[in-house]
């Protein structure tokens, strides 16, 4: 009962939620500290 479209289905899912996770922890996470904020730079 495993069909190609029920794989595809779980590899695009599972690509999606990876993504997410990096997104997430590259934004929240330890590699936050070296992003800077376009706001900051500016003193209007």
């Amino acid at each position: 009962m495993d069909t190609p479209a029920l794989s595809f289905a779980i590899a695009i899912g599972a690509a999606v939620v990876a993504m997410t996770g990096f997104a997430v922890y590259t934004s929240f996470g330890p590699p936050a500290k070296q992003l800077a904020d376009p706001f900051d730079d500016h003193d209007d």
